[in-house]
Parts: structure tokens; C-alpha cells; sequence
């Protein structure tokens, strides 16, 4: 009898065995995404480190900003009295860099197509060789077609240009 009484026995009692229980899956789901989330404390440590990095961040970009728009007040006169010095130097620079990176790419271009030729003649059947070969072919029939024309027409076409031709 002092058992029944008892309220942890009633709750085994009242409480379904784990083989009847079905699993929800979404109530395990949200549970889980429950037990990861942060409480107060974490949110408000997060928020404060937040707010101190975007000051500290904002000041360093404040003074990167002054520091820049004083230089170029202090250098300024210096910059505008060299800057016939300056201006071929960089030219210069600029153009052999140009140079240099387009013979680069063209070194490039020109490795990659003897490549895909190399490819493409010894058989090997690189990207894209089908549509040459089709390209190849319609070129193909294209010159039979106009070689058949001209031997079809050729009398004709040879008559009028001898009556049009001067003199004749």
C-alpha cells in the first residue's frame, strides 16, 4: 500500500515502457537544436565581444584615414615636383609589365593549341575535335558541290564571261 502512495511509483507506473513509446522525430530534432543554443549568458558575451571588435575596428580605420589624408597633405608638394620623374618611370614599368604578361599568355595560347594539334593529329581525339571533323566535312562537301556546279555550268558560265570580256 505504501507503495502505491508513493509518487515515484506512480510516475513509473503512469510513464509508458521505452518498446511503446513512439519517436517523434521533429520533437527529437528541436530538442536537440534546444540543447546546443546558446542561453543569455552566451548571447550577451557574443554581443559584447561584437560591439568591441567593431570599435576596434572602426577606430583603426579612422586613423588608416587620417594618417593617409595627412601623408598625401605633407607629401603632396614633393609628389607634384618629381612627378616628371615619376610619370615615365611608371609608364615604363606599366608598359613592360603589359609585355611581359602577354607574351606570357600567348606563350600559353600557343603551348595550348600545339598541344590539342598534336593531340588532334596523332589520333587522340581532344575536346572539341568532333566539331572540327564535322567543320572538315561540311568543307568537304561544299567544294564538291561547287567542283560539280562549275563542271555542270562551267560551258556556260565560260561563254557569257568571253562575251562580256572587251574586245572580244
Amino acid at each position: 500500500m505504501a507503495e502505491r502512495n508513493n509518487p515515484t511509483h506512480q510516475q513509473q507506473q503512469q510513464r509508458p515502457s521505452r518498446a511503446n513509446r513512439t519517436v517523434v522525430p521533429s520533437s527529437t530534432f528541436l530538442q536537440k537544436i534546444q540543447s546546443h543554443a546558446p542561453n543569455t549568458t552566451h548571447f550577451l558575451g557574443f554581443l559584447l565581444l561584437f560591439f568591441v571588435s567593431a570599435t576596434t575596428l572602426l577606430i583603426l580605420t579612422g586613423l588608416t584615414l587620417t594618417v593617409t589624408v595627412f601623408g598625401l597633405v605633407c607629401f603632396m608638394p614633393v609628389i607634384v615636383v618629381s612627378s616628371p620623374v615619376w610619370f615615365p618611370i611608371c609608364t615604363l614599368l606599366f608598359l613592360t609589365a603589359f609585355g611581359f604578361l602577354s607574351a606570357c599568355g600567348f606563350g600559353v595560347a600557343v603551348a595550348a593549341g600545339s598541344t590539342w594539334m598534336y593531340r588532334y593529329f596523332r589520333g587522340m581525339h581532344p575536346p572539341g575535335s568532333d566539331q572540327v571533323d564535322s567543320a572538315r566535312t561540311r568543307i568537304y562537301d561544299t567544294a564538291s558541290h561547287v567542283k560539280d556546279y562549275a563542271m555542270e555550268y562551267g560551258g556556260y558560265l565560260q561563254s557569257k564571261v568571253k562575251d562580256a570580256a572587251p574586245g572580244a
